[in-house]
C-alpha cells in the first residue's frame, strides 16, 4: 500500500511538471494534467500536492481569462498552503489573484498583491517567480503612466531571469520593454529587442510566448510603416492565442490589428476586427482592452462620417473609462501612494538606522578620544613632572663646581635631555595621531633659529667625529612667520637620525628658496648624510610608527622608532610631504618644501633681564615640593619674590588678599586644579583679575584645550626652558 501511495504521489507530481512546462503550447492539455494531479492528490490526501494542483489550475484559468474559476482555485489553494505554513505557496496563489485583478479593473488590488509577492520572493531569493512579478508590476505601472518604475520593473525582470538562466522569462520582459522604447521614439532599439524576444521563443518552442513576441513585433512594424508585415504578425498571434485558449492575448491582438487597419485606412476591416476584440474583452471582463476598442471604434466611425454611431461609441468609451476611474482611480492613487510611502518609509528607516550607527560610532570614537586625551594628559604630567626637577637641578648645578663635577653634571644633563626627547616623541606622536596639534606661528628670525638647531646637535656629531654643517642660501629672507618649535622638531629628528646612522663623513642641513611668491617664499629643507643608506624597499616603512629598517638596525642605533613618523605628520601639518633619496652604503637625503610668509622683526630695546625682574612678586602655585623648591631657587636667582600656594584653593585665597606681578599656575593639583583656579581669579572681584597667569605644566595637552585658552596668558611646558620663561615674564610686564 505504501509503495502504491508513493507511486501515486510521484505520478501527481509528474503531471504537474508536464502541465506547467507545456502551458505555452497546449493550455487545454495542461488543464487536464493539473486536474488529474488534483484528483490523485485528493485520493492519497496529500495536502501539499492538492495545494499545488489547485494553484496551477488557478494560473491556467487566469491565462484563459476564466477569472472567477482562477480566484476560487487560488483561495482554496491558499487555505491548504496555510495549513502547511508554506509562505511561498500562499504567495504563488496570491500572484494568480493579482494577475486577475490587474487584468480586469482592480488595478489597486493587483498592485498591492504584486508588491506583497515581490517581498516574499525576494526573501527566498526565488528569482524565477521574482521575474514574473517584476514583469507584471511593469504592466501595472504602465497603466498608471509611471515610466520610471515601468523601465525599472522590466529591467529587474530581465535581471532575475538571467539569475536562473531562464530564457523564456527573459524574453517575456523584452516584449513589453520594446513597447516602452516605441513610446520613447527609439524604434531601432525597440525592433532589436523584440526580434531578440522572437528568436528566443523560436529557440525554446514556447508557442504562447511566441504569439506575444510576434504581437510585439507587429507593434514596432506599425511605427516603421511596414504595414503588411505587421498585419501578418498580428494575424499569426491571433491564430496562436485562439489555438491555445489565451483569451487575454487574443483580445490584445484583435485591438492592435484593428488599430493597424485604421492607420492603413481600411476602416471596414478595422470595425470588423475591433468588434471581435470587443466581444472577447467583454466576455472575459478585460476592461482595459474593452474601452480601448470603444475608443478606436469611435474614431473609425467618425472618419466615415457616421456621427451618431461615433457618438455612441464615444459615450461608451467615456462611460467605461469613467466607471473605471470612479471606482478605481481613488483606490489606485490611495494604494499607490501608500505603497510609495511605505517604500519611502522603509528607505527612511534604513537611513535612520545608518544614521544611528554613524552617531554610535561617532560617540564611541569621541569617548575613545576623551579616554586617550585623559591618558595622554596624565602620562604627560606623571612623566615630565619628575623630569622637570631633574633638568632644573642640573641647570642650577651647572654653574660652578670642579671640572670632575661638571663632567658628571654634563652627562646627567645629556641623559635627562635624551629621556625628555623620547618622552616628547611619544606624547607628540599621540597628539598628532589624534589630530590635536596645530601650528602656532609667530615672527621668527630665520638664521638664528637654524644656528640654534645646529648648535643643539653639534655635540652629538662631535661624539661620533663627524661634521654637522649648515648651509642657508643668501636669498632666504631674514625673518618668517613660522612655528619655530615644530620646525625645530622636524629638523631635530632628521638631524639626530642622520647622525645616528652616519659613522664617517658629515651631516649637512641645507635651506634654499625654490620659489618666491607675492608675500611668501617656498623653502626647501634638506638633511643630507653620508651614512649607511636605506634600501628602496624600506622607503615607505621608515615613516611608520615604531619602525626601523631591519637591514640597518643594530643595538647601537637604538631609538623609539617614532622620529620619522613624527616628521611625516609634522610636515603634513604644514601641508607638505617628506621625501627621501637614498643609496645603501652611500647615504640619504631627506627633503621637504614649506611655504612661509615673509616678515620683519621689531627692534626691541630690552634692558638686562635681572634688572627688569628684580623685586617683582610671584604667586607660585605648585603641589610638588621638589618642583616648588627648584622653581623658587631659579626665580630667586633673578631677584623675584616668591610666595607659594600648594593648590588652587589656597591660590584663590591668596589672590583675594593682595596683588602679584605674576602667577605661575600648575594644572594637575589636589583640592582644585589650575584651570578652575585661574577661572576663579579671572572672573571674581580680587586684586589679580588682570595679573598675567602662566600655566606652568608638564601636561602637553593643555595648549590643545581651547576651552581654557582665555584663562592663561600663555602655557609654559615643563621641563621649564629658562630662556622662554624669562622672555614670557618680561614681555607680560
Amino acid at each position: 500500500m505504501k509503495d502504491s501511495i508513493s507511486e501515486l504521489n510521484t505520478q501527481a507530481a509528474d503531471f504537474l511538471h508536464d502541465a506547467y512546462t507545456g502551458r505555452g503550447n497546449n493550455l487545454a492539455k495542461s488543464i487536464q494534467l493539473a486536474n488529474k494531479s488534483l484528483s490523485i492528490s485528493k485520493k492519497v490526501n496529500n495536502t501539499l500536492l492538492i495545494a499545488k494542483s489547485l494553484n496551477m489550475l488557478s494560473l491556467f484559468y487566469m491565462i484563459r481569462g476564466e477569472f472567477t474559476k482562477c480566484i476560487d482555485m487560488a483561495n482554496e489553494a491558499i487555505e491548504h498552503f496555510k495549513q502547511l505554513n508554506d509562505e511561498r505557496g500562499v504567495t504563488d496563489a496570491k500572484y494568480n489573484i493579482a494577475g486577475v485583478y490587474y487584468r480586469t479593473n482592480n488595478y489597486h488590488l493587483g498592485l498591492v498583491y504584486m508588491i506583497n509577492c515581490r517581498t516574499v520572493y525576494k526573501k527566498y531569493n526565488d528569482y524565477h517567480n521574482l521575474s514574473r512579478v517584476e514583469k507584471s508590476l511593469g504592466t501595472i505601472y504602465e497603466y498608471f503612466g509611471d515610466q520610471k518604475n515601468v523601465v525599472k520593473s522590466y529591467q529587474n525582470a530581465i535581471d532575475a531571469a538571467k539569475e536562473v538562466n531562464d530564457l523564456n522569462l527573459e524574453s517575456n520582459a523584452y516584449n513589453p520593454l520594446s513597447g516602452i522604447y516605441i513610446k520613447q521614439g527609439e524604434l531601432d532599439k525597440a525592433l532589436a529587442m523584440i526580434e531578440k524576444s522572437v528568436a528566443i521563443k523560436t529557440q525554446t518552442g514556447d508557442t504562447r510566448g511566441y504569439a506575444f513576441a510576434v504581437y510585439g513585433k507587429g507593434k514596432v512594424l506599425i511605427h516603421t510603416k511596414q504595414f503588411k508585415q505587421a498585419e501578418a504578425d498580428f494575424i499569426r498571434a491571433i491564430e496562436i492565442h485562439s489555438s491555445v485558449g489565451d483569451n487575454l492575448g487574443l483580445g490584445m491582438a484583435y485591438h492592435k490589428l484593428g488599430k493597424l487597419y485604421e492607420v492603413m485606412g481600411e476602416l471596414e476591416k478595422a470595425k470588423e476586427t475591433l468588434q471581435k476584440g470587443l466581444k472577447c474583452s467583454t466576455e472575459y471582463n478585460t476592461v482595459i482592452i474593452k474601452f480601448k476598442c470603444y475608443y478606436l471604434l469611435y474614431r473609425v466611425h467618425k472618419q466615415e462620417g457616421e456621427t451618431e454611431k461615433a457618438l455612441e461609441y464615444l459615450e461608451l468609451y467615456l462611460k467605461e473609462k469613467e466607471g473605471v476611474i470612479n471606482t478605481q482611480t481613488l483606490k489606485v492613487i490611495e494604494n499607490y501612494e501608500l505603497i510609495t510611502k511605505l517604500e519611502s518609509l522603509e528607505k527612511e528607516a534604513k537611513l535612520q538606522r545608518e544614521r544611528a550607527e554613524i552617531i554610535e560610532k561617532k560617540n564611541r570614537a569621541e569617548e575613545a578620544a576623551r579616554v586617550r586625551q585623559e591618558f595622554l594628559s596624565n602620562m604627560s604630567h606623571e612623566l615630565r613632572t619628575p623630569l622637570n626637577a631633574v633638568i632644573m637641578i642640573t641647570n642650577l648645578l651647572s654653574v660652578g663646581g670642579s671640572e670632575e663635577e661638571q663632567k658628571l653634571i654634563s652627562s646627567l644633563k645629556f641623559a635627562s635631555n635624551h629621556l625628555l626627547r623620547i618622552i616628547n616623541d611619544i606624547l607628540d606622536y599621540t597628539k598628532l595621531d589624534m589630530s590635536k596639534m596645530s601650528l602656532e606661528v609667530s615672527p621668527t628670525a630665520f638664521r638664528p633659529l637654524m644656528e640654534s638647531i645646529k648648535l643643539t646637535y653639534e655635540s652629538l656629531a662631535k661624539e661620533k667625529n663627524i661634521q654637522l654643517l649648515l648651509d642657508v642660501k643668501e636669498d632666504v629672507a631674514q625673518a618668517y612667520e613660522l612655528d619655530d618649535t615644530k620646525i625645530s622638531q622636524i629638523l631635530g629628528n632628521l638631524i639626530s637620525n642622520a647622525i645616528k646612522f652616519t659613522d664617517t663623513g658629515s651631516v649637512t642641513v641645507s635651506v634654499e628658496k625654490v620659489k618666491a611668491l607675492k608675500t611668501r617664499d617656498i623653502l626647501r629643507f634638506k638633511v643630507i648624510d653620508t651614512g649607511v643608506g636605506i634600501a628602496k624597499i624600506s622607503f615607505d616603512e621608515i615613516f611608520e610608527s615604531f619602525s626601523q629598517p631591519k637591514s640597518i638596525t643594530t643595538k647601537k642605533h637604538g631609538g623609539s622608532g617614532l622620529g620619522l613618523a613624527i616628521v611625516k605628520k609634522l610636515v603634513e601639518l604644514h601641508d607638505s610631504a617628506i621625501h627621501v633619496i637614498s643609496v645603501v652604503s652611500e647615504g640619504s637625503t631627506f627633503h621637504f618644501d614649506v611655504q612661509f610668509k615673509r616678515t620683519r622683526l621689531k627692534k626691541a630695546v630690552i634692558a638686562d633681564i635681572p634688572e627688569l625682574l628684580i623685586g617683582k612678586t610671584v604667586l607660585l602655585v605648585e603641589d610638588n615640593k621638589v618642583n616648588a623648591m627648584v622653581a623658587t631657587k631659579l626665580l630667586n636667582n633673578w631677584g623675584l619674590v616668591i610666595e607659594l600656594a600648594e593648590n588652587g584653593l589656597i591660590a584663590i585665597e591668596k589672590a583675594a588678599i593682595k596683588p602679584y606681578d605674576f602667577i605661575l599656575m600648575d594644572i594637575h593639583m589636589p583640592e582644585m586644579n589650575g584651570y578652575d583656579a585661574a577661572i576663579q581669579i579671572r572672573n571674581t572681584k580680587n586684586p589679580n583679575t588682570l595679573t598675567p597667569i602662566f600655566a606652568l605644566t608638564a601636561d602637553t595637552t593643555v595648549s590643545t584645550q581651547k576651552e581654557h585658552a582665555n584663562c592663561f596668558t600663555s602655557v609654559l611646558q615643563k621641563p621649564i626652558e629658562i630662556d622662554k620663561l624669562q622672555k614670557a615674564l618680561v614681555q607680560s610686564r
